[in-house]
């Protein structure tokens, strides 16, 4: 029984320990917490398998004699006691799977949570970027974009204002003649990340005006919204809209129209 009581105990102690683990994830972090609670669940999980395995799983074969009825009166007494016995047995056996349980999936849950912070959350990364209605378009020092700030035909990695380390909101700003239609002013934005592999699309051939991956030489047109025109890229390259404010700075009027980069979403 005391056996029992401590395998209980130590699988106790392994739930409370993940517990503290998940608190101390959630609440900031803080990884002598963290490195304490998992410690402490492990341990215990530990030295709960080893009280199982050498005092609850029997080692001995039993031989289960068949009695002959009618028996004696004191057999008969004999034999209740026992099945009585057996009977607490598997209750408190019940019990200790019940522990068992919630100390396996508290450890489980402890193990999982940390999943969340191998990248952003799946709405942030794969269906939006930092720009929004109204970002202004800063380089990559915070510095503001102004319209007369690039000439013709010149290109400028730029950023949403606040979010200069954001990788997926980094865009080539093209500036074209002002006399080419559905630009501002002649300016032209697009993702800078390649709808093939994810490679910085960082080329700009300004004679036939388009933007190049230089990882495998997939080509975008950028007075056709970015269309393919050569390479292994299957679609077009997310085109941003922008305007130039009354006090000459470049805006983002709204986020990408749809998520930038290769990934799930890409048409066959």
């Amino acid at each position: 029984m005391k056996r029992e009581g401590a395998i209980a105990v130590a699988l106790s102690v392994a739930i409370l320990g993940s517990a503290a683990f998940i608190a101390a994830y959630a609440t900031g972090g803080n990884r002598l917490y963290e490195g304490l609670g998992v410690a402490v669940a492990a341990a215990a999980l530990c030295f709960a398998a080893t009280g199982w395995a050498f005092w609850i799983i029997p080692h001995e074969q039993v031989v289960d004699a068949v009695d002959t009825y009618p028996c004696a009166p004191g057999d008969r007494a004999k034999m209740s006691s026992e099945v009585a016995e057996g009977m607490r047995e598997i209750t408190r056996s019940r019990a200790l799977l019940a522990l068992l349980a919630g100390a396996l999936g508290s450890f489980a849950c402890a193990l999982i949570v940390p999943v969340r912070s191998l990248g952003l959350a799946p709405d942030s990364l794969l269906f939006h970027t930092r720009w929004r209605r109204g970002a202004r378009v800063v380089r990559d020092d915070g510095s503001l974009v102004h319209a007369d700030d690039l000439n013709v035909d010149g290109v400028m990695t730029v950023f949403p204002e606040g979010a200069t380390a954001d990788p997926q909101s980094v865009v080539t700003l093209v500036r074209v003649p002002e006399s080419i239609p559905g630009t501002a002013s002649g300016y032209m934005a697009y993702s800078r990340i390649c709808t093939h592999a994810g490679c910085p699309v960082a080329l700009y051939r300004a004679q036939e005006r388009e933007l190049v991956c230089p990882c495998h030489q997939s080509a975008f047109d950028v007075l056709s919204n970015g269309a393919v025109v050569s390479g292994p890229a299957d679609h077009a390259l997310p085109r941003l809209p922008i305007e130039i404010g009354s006090d000459g700075v470049l805006r983002a009027t709204g986020d990408f129209s749809e998520p930038v980069g290769p990934g799930f979403w890409e048409r066959g």
